[in-house]
């Protein structure tokens, strides 16, 4: 195991970043869809995501057993920081979207990780929510015109806009209990 987090942390921390996202997204509805709608092609985002994502994979490359590939860890290391700076310069085109799918998929991996083995049927709270920002991710990072069009779809009201923050907080909540009470 790469990660030797317990389910209950994950799910607590989970929880919470669900919880008091979404929450600050209800608050603060104007200034968090007009950040929502600007997200996208923000160049600042683009760069603090690509570059959380590209330590985390050159951290993760770096510790992972790569088994008959171990000899190519140092190309592959080199690859990552290759690949972000070049990405950086010359992917300009929804970068932050693309960015954010990479962390999705990055962050995934911890959920699974976590809930691997384990018998609570309540698990599968984190392993659905993994699979969907793995599904999620791999559309931002092929397809990131399509979070456009969601966050369009999203903020076209008010209403739409705090019904998804109130399915946010209440996912984070429902982790938070099962994490508390049952793992």
């Amino acid at each position: 195991m790469i990660y030797s987090l317990s389910l209950q942390s994950v799910g607590i921390a989970v929880g919470v970043i669900l919880l008091l996202g979404h929450a600050a997204a209800w608050v603060g509805t104007s200034s968090a869809m007009a950040f929502a709608k600007s997200f996208p092609r923000s160049r600042l985002a683009a760069t603090l995501l690509l570059i959380a994502a590209a330590v985390w994979a050159f951290l993760l490359v770096q510790e992972v057993d790569l088994g008959e590939f171990s000899k190519l860890r140092q190309i592959m290391l080199i690859g990552i920081v290759a690949g972000a700076i070049l990405t950086w310069l010359y992917v300009e085109e929804f970068l932050a979207a693309r960015a954010l799918g990479m962390l999705l998929l990055l962050a995934a991996e911890v959920l699974l990780e976590s809930a691997v083995l384990r018998t609570e049927t309540s698990r599968l709270l984190l392993v659905t929510l993994a699979y969907g920002w793995v599904l999620a991710g791999l559309f931002m990072v092929g397809m990131p015109y399509l979070v456009r069009d969601a966050i369009k779809v999203v903020t076209a009201s008010t209403t739409r806009w705090k019904l998804a923050c109130l399915g946010g907080v209440g996912y984070g909540v429902t982790l938070l209990v099962c994490a508390i009470l049952f793992w």
